[in-house]
Order: C-alpha cells, then sequence, then structure tokens
C-alpha cells in the first residue's frame, strides 16, 4: 500500500485526489496548501501549510505536485532530496533549463521515480494511433498538423495572477493550454530538426504571456508540422490532431480517432472515455496515468512519463518563442 500525499489544492488537485482514493493500492494520507481555508477539502485527511513539514511527519511513498508551474521544479527537487516518489503535473519546468535540472535531479537519484502527468498519451485515441503509425500499414508519417483553439476571459488571470506572468507561468498558450498537443505531435513526428515560430497577444489583458502561438515543424525523418493555439477564440473547441501517413490520414477530434479512407469517407475507430463532471479536455486519462506510475513504484518498473520524456515539449515551446523574437528557424537541441 502506497502512502500518498497531494501539494497544492487548486483545481487539478480534484482530478487526481479521486483517482487516489479510487486506487486499491493507495491510502491518501495527507494534503498540503498554504490556504488554511482549503483544511476541510478532503475530510479525514492530514492537513499541513507547509510540505517539508508533512515530509517530515508523515511516512510517505509519493508526493503529487499539483502547485503552480514555478513551484514544479522546487518543490519536486525537496521531495526527491526526502526519497520520496513525485507524481508532478505538467509542465516539467518554466523552460527548458528547468527542465533539464529536473532530468539531471532524475538521473541523480536512480532510487526515486519523477513522473510527469502527460496523461493525453494514455487516451485510447491516441493509443491506437501510435499503434497504427508503429505499425507501419500505411506507410511513414509525412505530417502532423496540432491545433488548440480555446477561449480564456480576463477573469481568468485576474482570478490567479501567477498565469500571466512569465516568471511564474513560464508562458500561456503554449505551456498551459496546448503543451499536450505539443508532446502528442513530437511523439506521432519524430525527432525535430527545425522550429520556425510565432507568438502574439491578440486579446488586450494587459498579461505578460502569450495567448496566441503558431510553428512550422520539420522532422529529421523529413516529414513536416503545423501547430497552432490560442486562448482568443469565442469558445472552448475540440483539439484536433491530424496525421498524414504515405497510405492514409487519421484524425481526432472530439475525443474521437478517425480514418479518412481513399473515397474521402470517415470510418470511426475508438472513442475516449470520459470523465463525467469534468472539463472536457481533461479527458479520463489522469487516473490511467496516476495508476500506470503507482504500478511502477510497486513493481520496480520503468514504464512511465520520465523527466527526460517531457522535456521535448519544454524545448518546443522555448524553440517557438526564440524563433518568434529573432525571426529565425531554430535548430532543435538533441
Amino acid at each position: 500500500m502506497l502512502k500518498v500525499a497531494v501539494i497544492g489544492l487548486g483545481d487539478i488537485s480534484k482530478i487526481h485526489i479521486p483517482a487516489i482514493q479510487a486506487n486499491p493500492n493507495a491510502e491518501l494520507a495527507a494534503v498540503c496548501d498554504i490556504n488554511e481555508s482549503l483544511k476541510d477539502t478532503v475530510p479525514g485527511v492530514n492537513f499541513y501549510t507547509d510540505y517539508n513539514e508533512m515530509l517530515e511527519i508523515e511516512n510517505l511513498d509519493v508526493v503529487h505536485n499539483c502547485l503552480p508551474h514555478y513551484l514544479h521544479y522546487p518543490v519536486t527537487r525537496d521531495c526527491v532530496d526526502a526519497g520520496v516518489h513525485v507524481f508532478q503535473e505538467k509542465p516539467l519546468g518554466l523552460n527548458t533549463e528547468e527542465g533539464r535540472a529536473l532530468v539531471k535531479l532524475e538521473e541523480g537519484h536512480s532510487e526515486v521515480k519523477i513522473g510527469v502527468c502527460l496523461q493525453n498519451r494514455y487516451n485510447e485515441s491516441f493509443e491506437m494511433l501510435m499503434e497504427i503509425v508503429k505499425g507501419g500499414e500505411y506507410g511513414k508519417v509525412t505530417g502532423v498538423k496540432g491545433l488548440v483553439a480555446w477561449y480564456r476571459p480576463k477573469a481568468y488571470y485576474d482570478v490567479k495572477p501567477w498565469r500571466g506572468k512569465m516568471a511564474y507561468a513560464g508562458g500561456g498558450s503554449m505551456i498551459n493550454q496546448s503543451l499536450h498537443t505539443l508532446d502528442l505531435i513530437q511523439l506521432v513526428g519524430g525527432k525535430i530538426e527545425l522550429i520556425r515560430g510565432s507568438v502574439d497577444q491578440l486579446l488586450d489583458y494587459g498579461i505578460e504571456v502569450e495567448d496566441t502561438a503558431s510553428a512550422h515543424i520539420l522532422f529529421e525523418n523529413g516529414a513536416r508540422g503545423l501547430y497552432f493555439s490560442t486562448n482568443a477564440n469565442p469558445e472552448n473547441s475540440s483539439v484536433e490532431l491530424e496525421v498524414y501517413l504515405e497510405k492514409g490520414k487519421f484524425i481526432i477530434k472530439d475525443s474521437i480517432l478517425t480514418r479518412i479512407n481513399e473515397e474521402g469517407k470517415k470510418e470511426e475507430l475508438i472513442e475516449d472515455a470520459k470523465l463525467p463532471g469534468s472539463k472536457f479536455y481533461y479527458g479520463a486519462s489522469h487516473a490511467k496515468t496516476i495508476n500506470q506510475f503507482y504500478n511502477c513504484i510497486l513493481q520496480g518498473t520503468h514504464d512511465y512519463v520520465h523527466a527526460k520524456d517531457a522535456l521535448v515539449s519544454i524545448q518546443m515551446i522555448d524553440a517557438i518563442r526564440l524563433s518568434s523574437e529573432t525571426k529565425q528557424s531554430i535548430k532543435m537541441e538533441g
């Protein structure tokens, strides 16, 4: 039985906590947040306002880091230094530098696992898509398109000001709303050679972070990619991931994987499981991702999303931002 704690009782913790409580191999022993008014959020569970005190008192196996972006690295580092496994929400870090520090932290503590919550990798639609791509029946990947057109009102940034500040969020629509899509693009397309990107603010919110970003991606295998994300859409539209193969085309939209046949007709292949009462874009794969991480801890295996696996999407964001500033294509680092 794994003794588990959650640090940070914001929106995303409401997805993590039920998943922990539903796992027969886990016990939610403690939660931590600096806001004392959240003390009774999880009845029957020890509450702390200082996570270092919690680490000292509780004999924990796993901590879920559900804090704002700027606290991902320092809090995960402290937990790892205390010998506790960490399941960390995305993003890996504020930028590539912080991401590399987390990778180094993971490499330096082989006895401790750091799992990153890139749960869309475990969506049924994407799992099937990757099986199709790897199977080779439709040939090689020639192109990938990822679109995230959502809406965030000014109040979204006003209620939690850290979201609009680079030093605390590390970015806007790229790192907060569409990081998962960037992650899936690079998984499908393979190693990236060059990125040419642009970031902008289409909304007059007076924030530091971008609300819109786009990029053209050249993969080392010759495939090309298009990425676009915005928080300036009139409403939250379905994320779209379109994959072009030599002998076919596949689309994930509305959480359904569809094949476009030679006549242009659509054939629905599989639909993602849904999480009742949750935001549609959260999907239902948090629990799958958490359970997989727990199983790896219990069985001593390594089939989870490591820090090094989550680094590429952060590198993509930094490359897009640098490209926008320099008006040049950026070569991706290995």
